[in-house]
């Protein structure tokens, strides 16, 4: 049961903002081509055939907290390792941004830091204040929107979406469409969150869609905070970190997730033929749209090929996997300029109506502030 405004179309004003295709200015040498583990952009690394060459005599790249079923991950892990012959390894393929931001700062030193990092927004910020990532260039550095990058190049959005409310209608007679809606009685026991919000990038962007849908604000998450109190004591909302495997379990019918997960859970279910009926709704009352950023950690073990991965995920073959999995890229509408973008796959993006509005950097590094400082005696403690 879609949602109320939920509708399927080509995206003309959502998350992507203009951005140019991927340039030459990568194959450019640079006048003294510099090592990989200091090179500020594949042109500083003597161009990028250059690049490729030294990560390719790496030979590994060593990641974390990579699901292959986020937002494609699987297939551009595929084809970053079919295309440059590089072994891609994944620690904890099921960890949080928090576990990221942990494993740079474990690993100091030590030779065995992961190479690059995805996490939400706020988590990149708190990496780069930390001294964790280090500056580089992507061809497209500078046709990404100044809001959606560090200035100093330690990290830059590549894909986002919606949070969306994900649905079991086998197990759950009226699937809710609104935040309003997860009041209800009837979903006693059934309403979860894709983790921890303080430590989870997805979690916290619900915590703060429920803001916007109960009186809060960018500048004002402790609505969000104060509605998940409300549904623990009414027992609605059951502390059980959604997953596709709790989904099948049944033990989270109603998950609070980006919608780019939930969509791509729903033709897992079909493909496998799993016995879930998986429905997506993007709540009106509380649209919440955020990127997911990378960057390079600045001990890469492996630092050509951690930049090499950069260039390949902001490239039109890594925007398209993205859009393959219902996740919008950065780089859409430039794409669909130039005619690179894959149109099928953008037609099949559930979109909301209006354009997309996103915190600052200061409203998030306070609301992060605000969940860290709250959540876990309002809602964990209960």
């Amino acid at each position: 049961m879609p949602a109320p405004r939920l509708r399927t179309a080509f995206v003309a004003a959502f998350l992507a903002l203009a951005a140019a295709p991927l340039g030459a200015c990568g194959d450019k040498p640079a006048a003294a081509p510099r090592a990989p583990a200091v090179a500020t952009s594949a042109a500083d690394a003597g161009g990028m055939a250059a690049l490729v060459a030294a990560a390719k005599k790496e030979g590994a790249l060593h990641t974390i907290a990579l699901p292959r079923d986020w937002a494609n991950y699987g297939a551009l892990i595929d084809g970053f390792e079919k295309k440059y012959g590089i072994k891609v390894t994944v620690e904890n393929p099921d960890g949080t941004s928090q576990d990221e931001i942990n494993a740079l700062k474990e690993h100091r030193g030590d030779g065995r830091a992961p190479d690059v990092i995805d996490v939400g927004g706020s988590f990149a910020q708190s990496a780069a204040r930390q001294g964790l990532l280090t500056p580089y260039e992507v061809a497209q550095f500078d046709r990404i929107p100044e809001e959606q990058k560090d200035k100093d190049s330690r990290w830059y959005n590549n894909y986002g979406g919606y949070i969306s409310i994900g649905c079991d209608a086998k197990r759950v007679k009226t699937c809710p469409s609104t935040f309003s809606d997860l009041r209800k009685p009837e979903y006693k026991g059934q309403v979860a969150l894709n983790g921890d919000p303080t430590k989870s990038g997805s979690a916290f962007a619900g915590v703060y869609a429920a803001a916007l849908a109960n009186g809060g604000s960018f500048d004002n998450i402790q609505p969000g905070i104060d509605f998940f109190a409300e549904l623990s004591r009414s027992g609605n909302f059951i502390p059980v970190e959604s997953s596709p495997e709790t989904i099948a379990q049944g033990r989270t019918p109603i998950s609070i997730d980006w919608d780019f997960l939930n969509l791509g859970y729903a033709d897992q279910f079909r493909e496998k033929g799993v016995d879930v009926d998986w429905r997506t709704a993007i709540p009106f009352d509380g649209s919440f749209a955020e990127y997911y950023a990378n960057g390079v950690s600045k001990e890469a073990p492996h630092p050509a090929a951690a930049r090499l991965w950069q260039e390949y995920l902001f490239s039109p073959e890594g925007q398209n996997l993205r859009l393959g999995a219902y996740a919008r890229p950065v780089l859409m509408e430039a794409m669909a300029q130039d005619g690179t973008l894959d149109v099928a796959a953008a037609e099949n993006l559930p979109t909301v109506e209006g354009t997309p509005t996103f915190p600052t950097k200061a409203q998030r590094e306070k609301a992060r502030e605000t969940v860290n400082r709250n959540w876990p005696e309002a809602v964990r403690g209960r």
